[in-house]
């Protein structure tokens, strides 16, 4: 398997989360300026995530944030942006919410 394909156990996409005091940390890689926003697979240990807004004047990092406040069903302040903020490659932070239930809202179980 390379870099490329996403991680499967048993039919489901597997990407590293860590829980820990309420909150679940994970990465994504992004790609702005996509025709849709959408999870489109993994890049080894991340979810790879479309996004339409381009990377200019913190535009995709906002989008990104509505993107998993709205698909895990938490408020915006929730999310947040721990790692890259000017890079591809972030780490996002959940907070009020646990492992399972993002691996189920995000269609990741």
């Amino acid at each position: 398997m390379n870099n490329l394909e996403p991680r499967t156990l048993g039919g489901r996409t597997v990407i590293p989360l860590d829980e820990k005091n309420g909150t679940v940390t994970f990465a994504i890689k992004v790609a702005p300026r996509a025709s849709r926003n959408a999870i489109t697979g993994t890049l080894g240990d991340a979810l790879k995530l479309a996004l339409t807004a381009p990377p200019v004047e913190g535009k995709a990092n906002d989008a990104c944030i509505a993107f998993f406040a709205r698909q895990l069903a938490v408020t915006r302040s929730s999310v947040t942006i721990v790692a890259g903020e000017s890079s591809g490659n972030k780490r996002i932070c959940v907070d009020g919410i646990s492992a399972q239930q993002v691996r189920l809202r995000l269609g990741l179980s």
